[in-house]
């Protein structure tokens, strides 16, 4: 983890701790970084989601990137995923992100794409945080017609909902699909797409004011969405966050299917159509015991990624794997884009449900979930690592380990964006499991709170 970047770009509270000086700082030199040395004076491209403090970042971002001798495009509210396919569509040196995912409306992060769309790797964010925090490197600063100026790129959500629909051949009509689009970026781009393909949409969350992004809404706030879908008789339900990378879906009775079971639902089809290459899904540590058991069943191989879709896209790059993801909905479909795309997931994912002629609660019986419990404890950021040396907090774990007999596990990781260590255990006794989770939760919070 760097000192600036955590997981996924650089993010904290607007204004207090990602504040527009270090917008400026993380334009300037990001521009000099991942512009190179380029004959052309370089051009990047700028998308935001939803939240207030978007436009006030843009400026001091847009500011620093001009400041550097680099030209803006601003792509203005689009998802995530589409400034890293307009990047390598239209030729950009780079891509920027304004946006704090799932968080909420009071956070806003900063994250970066490289020319050919995907997320920086460690050693390009070191060296930027370098620059910004050591003065390790200095930034010409060019004068008169050098200097950078602001463009906008009007046919950007045109652009990226055409991309969007080609890559399937299914026609949606017939279907009826409930739509949460967390009052986000998602809130033009996945209903014109899935409408342009024939289903019928029922949209939710989709009126964004700039405080009520991710609030109570989308796929960390799953209520709504079950319960619209029930009523309205929809084929399902699909809910994205903030920034639209991630979506999660709800059957036609209101059970989620997440992101393990997206994939298992995918990764069959695409094997059975001799797309899936080697047989193998990237999948994460956090992912459930139950995908393992799918996988066996089913002639599938899983490579296990630590959390994070940055480390996903890793090991799917160095195996040429195409299908890679983590049980919060980031998926990435290699074929299509370079990052986790909650709308390419959502289409692919209605094109099994058309084309199977099944539920999406027959598709999704091909996977059994073992009970898992996911708690958070609140600790300092400056302590959210420590838990790794602390004895107390790994003798508790290690005989939590042996009273499971491999029937169980014990999962601790630190979260990259937030002030906590996430926990997770599972097992096959519900209660129990909720049980020691909340014991291991008020351990790490006593010893690093």
């Amino acid at each position: 983890m760097g000192r600036l970047f955590g997981t996924d770009g650089v993010r904290g509270v607007a204004n207090t701790e990602l504040t527009c000086e270090l917008a400026f700082k993380l334009g300037k030199a990001g521009a000099y970084v991942l512009s190179g040395e380029k004959a052309h004076k370089p051009r990047i491209l700028v998308g935001k989601d939803t939240r207030r403090s978007g436009d006030m970042l843009e400026s001091a971002l847009v500011a620093g990137i001009c400041s550097a001798g680099a030209q803006a495009y601003l792509a203005g509210v689009i998802p995530t995923p589409a400034v890293a396919c307009l990047v390598k569509k239209h030729g950009f040196d780079a891509g920027i992100v304004i946006s704090a995912s799932h968080n909420p409306a009071e956070f806003n992060g900063i994250k970066f794409f490289n020319s050919e769309g995907y997320k920086l790797p460690d050693e390009t964010e070191e060296r930027i945080e370098r620059i910004i925090l050591d003065q390790a490197e200095e930034i010409p600063n060019p004068v008169g017609d050098q200097v950078g100026s602001v463009h906008i790129l009007k046919t950007a959500v045109e652009d990226y909902v055409s991309y969007a629909v080609q890559t399937i051949q299914t026609d949606l009509s017939g279907l009826k699909i409930a739509l949460d689009c967390a009052n986000g970026a998602a809130s033009v781009t996945s209903p014109m797409a899935i409408s342009r393909l024939g289903a019928e949409t029922l949209v939710i969350n989709n009126t964004p004011d700039g405080m009520n992004i991710n609030k109570d809404c989308g796929s960390t706030h799953l209520d709504m969405l079950k319960k619209f879908t029930v009523e309205n008789k929809c084929h399902l339900g699909l809910a994205f966050d903030g920034d639209a990378d991630r979506v999660l879906a709800v059957d036609e009775t209101g059970r989620l299917v997440d992101g393990d079971h997206m994939m298992a639902i995918i990764g069959l089809d695409m094997k059975k159509k001799g797309m899936l290459a080697h047989d193998t899904i990237v999948a994460t540590v956090m992912s459930n015991m139950g995908f393992d058991e799918m996988a066996r069943n089913n002639g599938l191989n899983i490579v296990k990624a630590p959390v994070g879709d940055r480390y996903v896209l890793e090991k799917m790059l160095e195996g040429g794997f195409v299908l890679g993801g983590e049980q919060s909905g980031h998926v990435i479909m290699s074929r299509y884009n370079t990052t986790g795309d909650g709308l390419l997931t959502a289409i692919m994912l209605l094109s099994v449900l058309k084309e199977s002629g099944k539920s999406l609660s027959e598709l999704n019986a091909i996977m059994k979930d073992y009970p898992q419990v996911l708690r958070n404890a609140r600790v300092s950021n400056a302590k959210k690592y420590s838990y790794r040396d602390d004895p107390v907090i790994a003798e508790h774990c290690s005989r939590l380990e042996e009273a499971f007999k491999g029937e169980g596990r014990v999962l601790i990781r630190p979260s990259g964006t937030e002030p906590l260590v996430r926990v997770m255990i599972e097992g096959k006794d519900q209660d129990y499991i909720t049980q020691k989770a909340e014991e291991l939760v008020r351990i790490i919070e006593e010893r690093l709170g």
